[in-house]
């Protein structure tokens, strides 16, 4: 059985499978603080949440959960931004066992990367950043978080956030996320460099690690770190303008300490979902941006999700290439192939459908302000994790019927694997055409 299925069918259901496997353990007793059962519908949530690594929440992660219950979130946090197929491919290195074409497809999709030639090798290296990186963190933030909770407690928090962050998940075991920590450079820079690192993929990273220089990096690379660049600067500095006198959120704060939450909130939304201001509280206008930067999202072969830096990229150079008249377009003194522009037009498309499809359902069966159920869903999809969900609820999801709930579940889930993904795993047996219609012009625009 398993032996017929594609790659992409096999990583749909390794997702799927591990998701459910973490709802049944969140809804056993042990896994909640107060002894009793989690509802499945919200277990299910929860678990879809935390290995599509995006960071909503229909139950309060620090005060429903025990201990169990945190360290099982941990986990599941760790896998889905890993991607199951990555610590499977290390048993099997482990083990001894040659890993299979078809277990080095799969890894290839899960990871982004572009060739399967060494993958036991690039699935190593991928455990070595993730764990060295996540350990930087957590001693960074365990050094702040010691001395305000007690060794066992500050380390256990800052080892939950140092991997959140790294793996663009937003989950905290703060009851109010990180907003207390507004003014902490310490809590700030942190969190947002792991986002960062753990935002623009592990090609990109090897790149930077063994080349050191710009002109030598691949395109990708190159595409990555200048869109990423682009992106984080003007976010900040939009967030800035438009927030800089909103009291209900920046507005009390000095200059230096505007500019330091802006920057959270230009790096929070691609795709991690922490926050340190009230997201409620957003103008409009600031809210749109947000929604914005959430639907572009990290970058191919990260731990966050979006139609992927690289897909924005190369559709903004298709368009102005297209209005330019002309055909081919060349980024760096290199030419996009054809596949890759399609696939650039085709990501976003499929994207909008589906947040369209299911915003659409959603104004019908649910009781929500139109503009904050769009922001949900978008943040659902793009794995982010951020809700503007007024008052003290959790998130706007929290509010919803169980059929609501089971949408978001499900847009998280499409989110994480990929539109592209989802639509090649419908696809039984790839089939070359046998003949070619004759071509025939149509006038569009």
């Amino acid at each position: 059985m398993i032996g017929r299925l594609s790659p992409s069918q096999i990583l749909v259901f390794g997702f799927a499978l591990t998701i459910l496997i973490g709802a049944a353990l969140l809804t056993l007793p042990f896994s909640s603080a107060s002894g009793n059962h989690t509802p499945f519908i919200d277990a299910l949530f929860m678990a879809t949440s935390a290995v599509c690594v995006t960071g909503l929440i229909v139950v309060n992660t620090a005060t429903h959960f025990s201990i169990f219950g945190q360290i099982i979130i941990l986990a599941l946090i760790q896998i889905g931004g890993l991607g199951f197929m990555t610590l499977a491919t290390m048993m099997i290195f482990l083990v001894g066992r040659r890993v299979s074409i078809k277990e080095k497809l799969i890894q290839s999709e899960a990871t982004g990367a572009f060739s399967f030639g060494d993958m036991v090798h690039f699935t190593v290296y991928i455990l070595k950043i993730t764990l060295l990186v996540e350990a930087m963190g957590a001693i960074l933030l365990a050094l702040r978080w010691c001395k305000e909770f007690g060794l066992v407690n500050g380390v256990f928090k800052a080892v939950f956030h140092s991997v959140s962050a790294f793996c663009n998940a937003g989950f905290s075991v703060f009851p109010s996320n990180l907003i207390n920590y507004v003014l902490d450079p310490i809590v700030n820079l942190t969190i947002t460099s792991l986002v960062i690192i753990g935002g623009i993929g592990y090609i990109v990273l090897k790149d930077v690690y063994l080349l050191k220089k710009f002109r030598k990096f691949s395109l990708h690379t190159k595409i990555v770190l200048i869109t990423s660049i682009a992106l984080l600067t003007a976010g900040t500095l939009v967030i800035f303008l438009l927030e800089k006198s909103n009291y209900a959120t920046m507005g009390a704060l000095t200059f230096k300490q505007k500019i330091m939450a802006s920057y959270f909130h230009a790096v929070t939304p691609r795709t991690a979902g922490f926050n340190t201001v009230d997201i409620s509280s957003l103008r409009y206008s600031t809210m749109f941006f947000v929604m914005f930067l959430m639907f572009i999202g990290a970058s191919p072969g990260s731990t966050g999700g979006g139609i992927k830096t690289t897909t924005f990229a190369v559709l903004i150079a298709s368009i102005f290439r297209t209005l330019k008249g002309k055909q081919e377009v060349n980024i760096f003194n290199r030419r996009i192939p054809g596949e890759t522009m399609r696939k650039a037009f085709v990501i976003p498309i499929l994207a909008f459908s589906w947040v369209s499809l299911i915003t659409f359902i959603l104004l019908y069966t649910e009781n929500a302000q139109p503009i904050r159920l769009v922001f949900e869903v978008i943040s659902a999809f793009s794995t982010v994790g951020l809700s503007a969900a007024q008052g003290t609820h959790l998130s706007l999801s929290s509010l919803f019927s169980s059929f609501g709930k089971l949408l978001i579940s499900l847009t998280m889930f499409i989110g994480r694997v990929g539109p592209l993904t989802i639509g090649l795993a419908m696809i039984y047996k790839d089939q070359k055409e046998a003949f070619k219609y004759a071509e025939e012009q149509v006038t569009v625009g």
